[in-house]
């Protein structure tokens, strides 16, 4: 969806949320108090009530517009901008588009909505051949500064995060030359080096019947117990453009698109920005429908 037909289709508030009924009416909604899925439709209220117990459900109720004082056209402009654009907006930014005086309401939109991504995202488990390593972004965070020792005001460390890649060797008949694809990819961004925190989100994030391959770290040693094979090479230049390339790809992407829209990021937030990262490049071929695909995330992760 471009400016031109979102202008025509969302010109009003009671656009937004007759569109946004519509698509959660797609999904159900379920009574909070007797778990009915049965409703009746109080236009007047913007309300749905239960069948069976006659407890209303708000429009906004179970989704992550729950609580929130802000419109629904200004909630269909924020998805609409942060799903067009591949390098995304800061709240600041957002806050100068939409038109707001104040900047709190408008942070805390975006961070629900990327929480939403992340959410989304989280149900997938990534399968065939993996590529997996690590990476180190740039951080303002007390935890680092605390951790290294670091005092003032500019302080910075590194925040390690897990990236993993679905790729896919394709071999062309002709030549017999060899490439590779990339379908899915995931990011988390972990408390440690240590091997047990990265077994658990690896076993989370990977079928078991995956092909992982990594460096020779020691903090990979047990991803064998728990995926169909584990292959490791010594990390090199040869390896970073082969075996590990789409890691390395996204993590140098990642950096460039963190350190161009924001000016510091909070260790304790990084996970959001990475959530909104990976969420876009996972649906890189959507086109318009990521637009839609935010709004039905919007009403299913709260």
């Amino acid at each position: 969806m471009n400016i031109f037909s979102f202008s025509a289709h969302f010109t009003s508030e009671e656009d937004c949320r007759n569109h946004f009924k519509i698509e959660r009416d797609k999904i159900g909604v379920i009574c909070t108090v007797c778990g009915n899925s049965t409703h009746y439709w109080i236009k007047s209220r913007w309300s749905y009530e239960c069948k069976k117990c006659r407890h209303r459900t708000s429009l906004r109720s179970g989704t992550i517009m729950q609580s929130s004082n802000l419109s629904f056209l200004i909630w269909y402009k924020a998805m609409f901008l942060m799903s067009v654009t591949k390098k995304g907006f800061s709240a600041k930014e957002m806050q100068r588009q939409l038109g707001l005086k104040r900047y709190e309401p408008v942070w805390q939109m975006t961070h629900k909505l990327r929480r939403a991504m992340g959410n989304r995202d989280a149900r997938y488990t990534l399968e065939g051949m993996i590529e997996m390593d690590e990476g180190y972004f740039t951080v303002s965070s007390s935890e680092v500064e605390q951790s290294q020792g670091i005092r003032g005001r500019g302080a910075v460390g590194k925040a390690n995060t897990l990236i993993m890649a679905e790729s896919v060797p394709l071999e062309d008949i002709e030549t017999g030359i060899k490439s590779k694809s990339c379908r899915y990819f995931k990011a988390k961004v972990l408390d440690s080096h240590l091997s047990d925190e990265i077994n658990l989100e690896a076993r989370q994030a990977i079928d078991s019947e995956s092909i992982v391959f990594t460096d020779k770290s020691s903090s990979y040693v047990d991803i064998a117990d728990f995926v169909e094979l584990h292959i490791t090479e010594k990390s090199d230049k040869q390896t970073t453009k082969e075996t590990l390339r789409w890691v390395h790809i996204t993590i140098g992407n990642a950096k460039r698109n963190l350190l161009g829209n924001y000016h510091k990021i909070k260790r304790k937030y990084l996970q959001l920005y990475l959530n909104e990262f990976v969420y876009k490049l996972n649906r890189r071929y959507f086109g318009e429908r990521i637009f839609e695909r935010l709004i039905i995330a919007n009403i299913t992760e709260l």
